[in-house]
């Protein structure tokens, strides 16, 4: 296309321009001779506003939002990681089975063997850095743990093959294997070979076993394991460790208890299980920098709950096989007297909790340990109650939502929630069979150990009901639901008093053994104490306006009108037939009569969004 280089466009352009600029002027003074002077602010000069954009042309909105992460998929997971696992574990089967046919077939001689797996772990390792250099951490993270694996194999076998080296040289060889993993997974933050140093470390031992009883070597050992695990932990914040660690030391405990435990050796086993229980108390402890490591559930709740249960029966073993029995119920109150210390240190919401949790029940069940069992009854109760009460101290309002930082707090309180269910359950099943237990000898009714165990359950129930009641009006909605606990605990109520009082009216008539009237005024009493305690009932579910009560009451008064003409009746003389009916004819109308006049209006109730919970509101 050819271009217009004429020089008079321009001209031309610039005349229509100024002619353009004198009309606009020449309005501007007609219309300020039709208005008041302008003021100071109004004289300013006339700016043009920048134009608008073209539709065609939209602004474009900088994107403040990260990009997505990307997916990682079953592929790929089975590829980098899933194979890479099977390939360590079969690398070292081949390279035992290597050693193994070399020393069959006689091809090098032991310390030939010993120094070329040797050398070659140590290759393996030093090669797997190159990877991650280059960008493939996982991968070179599977090269170590195969080098160290063949570094523990290459000792173990000169130590426990070709006895090559002393226990002890193979001991500080091992350990400076496993020093050397520590320090990797420390400087290079991976968790993984922290994990790789744990299992190494706690392999050592039984790769060194030489089944003698090597007590204070061994324990030395694992609490220093322990120890840099618990720091790792404390540094890098990866409490999983502790799923190994504490784990393992148990299990290294219960092998050597088993095997070669003695009351001799009291003392110095109780000073390592001592260390053992502190250890694992320091990472639920918080410092300074616990908010840059944030929480976990591991170190808040289950490793507490966990090492309470290793210390306290550790000990009691050991003292109840060493004949010192005595000495349990101060080692009871000793544990409590530690988790009572402890709440003065500086710790998460719910570590505090589970450690005043944790002395109550010590202190609950301190009293006679020796007497009977009863107080273990009385200890899952309190256990269960004050577990339910800190869970319902530390649940989220139901009108906050949960930020991201109390993830862990909310799913801490779930936990002592069903860990209060189960305490809880095992009490009330301790307290209903109580009848078969060998500590409960009745003598008197009404005044024996056993009423007063089932009065402390009606009073664990009574007050967990209380407290599920009150956190379910303010709390989170969330599995189990505070409404069922609070239900479950009223039900357990209802059945743990009726129980009681019929075992002790079925005491007081008991000793007429044979007497065919004894029987039946025993019978008729059971049916008469039932028919008043579901009257009562009935009458405490119209007072709080509560359907779920009422149904419990008519299904005691169906029961007890089916006990009445079905069993107590059939010997019954004809006086006790007039009285019998008599009574429940009068209850049964006066419950109708209550019902039809509708003193309550329960007719016209309706459902309401923000009823009260089960046991206050009808539902």
């Amino acid at each position: 296309m050819a271009i217009d280089e004429n020089p008079a466009q321009p001209t031309d352009l610039a005349r229509e321009l100024a002619a353009l600029t004198a009309r606009v002027y020449a309005i501007e003074r007609q219309l300020a001779g039709m208005h008041p002077a302008p003021s100071s602010l109004q004289e300013r000069e006339y700016v043009a506003p920048p134009p608008k954009p073209e539709p065609s042309q939209p602004v474009p909105v900088p994107s403040f939002t990260q990009p997505p992460k990307p997916q990682v998929s079953l592929e790929n997971r089975i590829g980098s990681q899933i194979f890479s696992r099977i390939g360590i574990i079969a690398l070292l089967i081949g390279a035992t089975l290597f050693l193994k046919y070399a020393m069959d077939n006689h091809w090098i001689g032991p310390l030939g063997r010993v120094i070329a797996g040797l050398v070659a772990g140590t290759a393996i390792v030093v090669w797997s850095e190159r990877f991650r250099r280059k960008g493939f951490p996982a991968f070179s993270y599977s090269l170590k743990a195969v080098g160290s694996g063949a570094l523990y194999l290459s000792l173990w076998a000169a130590f426990q093959l070709y006895h090559l080296m002393p226990a002890g040289v193979a001991l500080a060889l091992m350990v400076l294997v496993t020093a050397w993993n520590a320090f990797m997974a420390w400087s290079q933050s991976s968790e993984i070979l922290a994990a790789y140093a744990l299992a190494g470390g706690f392999a050592t031992p039984l790769l060194l076993s030489t089944g003698s009883n090597h007590e204070v070597f061994l324990f030395t050992y694992i609490l220093a394991i322990d120890i840099a695990a618990v720091a790792l932990v404390r540094l890098k914040s990866w409490p999983r460790l502790l799923l190994g660690a504490f784990p393992a030391t148990v299990a290294f405990f219960i092998g050597w208890y088993m095997q070669f435990n003695t009351a001799e050796e009291l003392a110095v086993t109780s000073a390592f299980v001592a260390l053992f229980f502190l250890t694992f108390i320091v990472p639920s402890l918080r410092g300074g920098d616990a908010e840059l490591h944030g929480s976990s559930v591991i170190t808040e709740v289950l490793l507490p709950l966990a090492n309470a249960v290793f210390g306290s029966l550790a000990f009691y073993s050991l003292l109840e096989d060493s004949g010192h029995h005595a000495l349990l119920p101060w080692m009871a109150v000793a544990f409590g007297a530690i988790y009572l210390g402890l709440m003065r240190l500086p710790a998460a919401r719910v570590t505090a909790a589970m450690h005043l949790s944790l002395a109550i029940v010590f202190l609950t069940i301190a009293i006679p340990l020796k007497a009977s069992g009863r107080w273990i009854t009385i200890g899952w109760l309190a256990e269960g109650v004050a577990l339910l009460w800190i869970s319902a101290r530390l649940a989220v309002p139901a009108v906050e939502a949960a930020p991201a930082a109390e993830t862990t707090s909310v799913a801490a309180h779930r936990v002592l929630r069903l860990l209060s269910i189960a305490t809880l359950a095992l009490g009330w099943v301790s307290v209903i069979a109580q009848p078969s237990s060998p500590y409960y000898v009745v003598e008197t009714a009404f005044l024996n150990r056993r009423f007063a165990t089932s009065l402390f359950g009606v009073a664990a129930f009574a007050l967990s009901a209380w407290i599920a009641l009150r956190a379910s009006r303010s709390s989170d909605e969330a599995t189990p639901r505070w409404r069922g606990i609070a239900g479950g605990c009223i039900i357990a109520f209802n059945l743990v008093a009726v129980l009681a009082c019929v075992r002790e009216i079925y005491v007081d008539f008991g000793r007429s053994y044979g007497n065919v009237d004894a029987a039946l005024q025993r019978s008729l009493a059971i049916s008469a104490f039932l028919l008043v305690y579901g009257a009562a009932l009935l009458a405490v579910g119209f007072w709080k306006r509560s359907a779920f009560i009422r149904w419990q009451a008519l299904v005691l008064l169906i029961f007890t009108i089916g006990k009445t003409f079905v069993y107590d009746v059939r010997d019954l003389g004809f006086s006790y037939h007039i009285i019998s009916f008599l009574a429940l004819g009068a209850v049964l109308m006066a419950i109708s009569f209550a019902y039809q006049k509708d003193w309550l209006a329960l007719r016209d109730s309706k459902p309401h969004s923000t009823a009260e919970p089960t046991a206050g509101a009808d539902q």
